[in-house]
């Protein structure tokens, strides 16, 4: 009878022990370390037991707020927790302040306020308000973008201020500064961090923080050295490796990498998750091993199906089209576009499909909206122009001019000052897509803006004597546009290359040349004529006899031809050529 006791009481320690490890604290000690599905299901075990444990609830929240990668998925998830536990819990502070939290990522700043006053003023004591308050209250208004910032500094420094010793209290108002004040509210971000790391040495939460906040600065050998911090006091703590695992993946050491993706996947046992597959396969996708990169990308769609993240949608296609396989790295394309994560949408998506879809068929509209809307998702200029120039090498490679010219413009509209070279390249744009008119109106920008450089008067001389040739205009046409326009861009010419017709001997030589056969040919102006014809002469010496020839003729007819007997003017007969 007394040992059936004992082994009754020993059972009874087992299982009451067991119940013990499933606390609020461990699924934390899970999150942070971003253990997303150990926390959900170690919260999801305290609800078994008490469906009404609200600490387990707003946990188990917020835990949805950080695991979903899709925002309107979390928030989705999030919100229908907590409203179903305002109902059973009687609208407990922590779950209002959850429901504020989500107001906030939803951009509804005014119903969250009032929801974080009215749980502050319900857990207020004569000893001032209730810490997991105030903490939950700072993590919300610093989680998202329309929080704000300096309220959750206060709230937070309010929490730190009642002496309690709350390392987690330290990490979030580190995290607050650096959202209040960026690129000056590191120093008090730091100070915070290293606070918690007073209170609790072995916070390896902390240590997390720090290596982000050097991460921040591009302070690299401090950022490694807080990772391994990290990892030093809790050898199972996954975000660390997590980190680690990236820090060597961009540095291509990617050995390393692995052994760091191996410690993530070990520290998270025994979880398994699917998804390490596609760590793998970016891993594959670094060292150009294409063909393992979409067997693993592969694996993980076959096992999600269309719960698939549009990473491994993206990874695909890039990979597929490193292959040449372009028929699938449209299909993955595709997928992706479809269901992009509007938090994981970068300008390089644009372009890869801008690329698959020179192979595949797409129009120029086509792959030119792609880069518009690429450089519309970069937030800083020098990226909009840079991914810009990247359609516009597109386009002048395939000879589609008329599309680069776009791009051009697009980028001259951008910068606040565009060089002479921006104008260039626009006016050539236009003149090999036979888009003259628009040529010329570049180059008579570059006039008014560079007067001192010969580009602007150059083109728009090559522009009009395109122009001025074109046979597809009337004669009418042709013989109004020279007068007004045409012979006055040559006499510009003429004029701003006099100025040095050594270092300008093309652009003169060209300039008097025209001049010559014009004033000769269509002018009937014999002394005009032949003053540029002596001009050609002095500066083209290599023709020399050929031009002198054309002077001889020249000199040897009358100053103005007489009329034919019919009256009708009497054609040149002296072998001018306009160029």
């Amino acid at each position: 009878m007394k040992k059936t006791t004992i082994t009754f009481l020993v059972s009874a320690l087992l299982i009451i022990s067991g119940l013990q490890a499933q606390t609020v604290q461990d699924g934390k000690n899970h999150l942070f370390a971003q253990r997303y599905n150990s926390a959900v299901s170690t919260f999801e075990k305290m609800l078994a037991t008490n469906p009404n444990n609200i600490e387990a609830i707003y946990w188990l929240g917020q835990t949805y707020l950080e695991s979903e990668e899709i925002m309107a998925a979390r928030i989705a998830a999030a919100r229908q927790l907590y409203e179903k536990a305002m109902q059973s819990t009687n609208s407990a502070p922590l779950i209002i302040v959850g429901m504020g939290h989500v107001d906030l990522l939803e951009n509804k700043t005014s119903d969250a306020r009032q929801k974080f006053e009215t749980a502050l003023t319900m857990t207020r004591t004569k000893k001032g308000d209730n810490v997991d308050i105030l903490n939950a209250v700072g993590r919300a208004n610093t989680d998202a973008k329309s929080g704000d910032f300096n309220y959750a500094i206060e709230k937070l420094q309010a929490a730190a201020d009642k002496g309690e010793k709350n390392a987690e209290t330290f990490v979030l108002l580190g995290n607050a500064y650096r959202k209040a004040r960026p690129g000056e509210g590191g120093g008090e971000a730091f100070r915070n961090y290293k606070k918690a790391l007073d209170v609790n040495p072995n916070f390896s939460l902390a240590s997390l923080r720090l290596a982000k906040l050097f991460e921040s600065q591009k302070n690299w050998d401090l950022v490694l050295q807080y990772l391994n911090e990290a990892t030093a006091k809790d050898p199972k703590f996954t975000a660390a490796y997590y980190e680690l695992f990236y820090y060597y993946f961009y540095r291509l050491d990617l050995v390393e990498a692995e052994k760091q993706l191996q410690n993530y996947i070990d520290s998270k046992l025994p979880e398994k998750d699917i998804q390490d597959e596609f760590l793998y396969a970016q891993l594959c996708w670094r060292q150009k091993e294409y063909n393992c990169a979409t067997t693993k990308a592969e694996s993980v769609v076959a096992a999600l199906g269309s719960k698939t993240k549009p990473k491994v949608y993206r990874l695909l296609a890039d990979a597929y089209f490193q292959k040449s396989d372009y028929t699938n790295a449209k299909k993955y394309s595709d997928e992706f576009f479809a269901k992009k994560n509007p938090d994981d949408y970068i300008s390089y998506d644009h372009k890869l499909r801008a690329d698959i879809m020179s192979k595949t068929g797409g129009s120029p509209d086509e792959i030119y909206n792609n880069y518009l809307q690429g450089a519309e998702l970069d937030t800083l200029l020098t990226g909009k122009i840079d991914f810009l120039k990247q359609g516009i090498a597109y386009f002048k490679e395939n000879k589609i001019r008329d599309k680069e010219a776009m791009l051009i413009e697009k980028v001259i509209g951008l910068k606040p000052a565009p060089t002479i070279n921006d104008y260039f390249d626009l006016s050539l744009a236009h003149y090999f897509g036979k888009q003259h008119e628009k040529s010329r109106d570049a180059a008579v920008i570059m006039i008014e803006k560079f007067p001192d450089q010969v580009y602007g008067y150059e083109w728009a001389y090559n522009n009009s004597i395109a122009i001025m040739t074109d046979t597809l205009r009337s004669d009418t046409a042709r013989k109004t546009y020279k007068e007004s326009t045409g012979i006055p861009d040559v006499l510009k010419l003429y004029e701003f290359s006099n100025k040095d017709t050594a270092k300008f001997k093309k652009q003169y030589i060209n300039s008097v040349r025209y001049l010559a056969a014009y004033y000769i040919n269509e002018a009937k102006d014999k002394d005009r004529s032949l003053e540029f014809f002596r001009k050609w002469l002095e500066a083209d010496p290599a023709n020399a006899s050929t031009i002198q020839e054309y002077i001889n003729q020249i000199e040897k007819m009358p100053s103005r031809p007489p009329a034919p007997k019919n009256g009708t003017p009497k054609p040149a007969s002296v072998p001018g050529k306009t160029p």
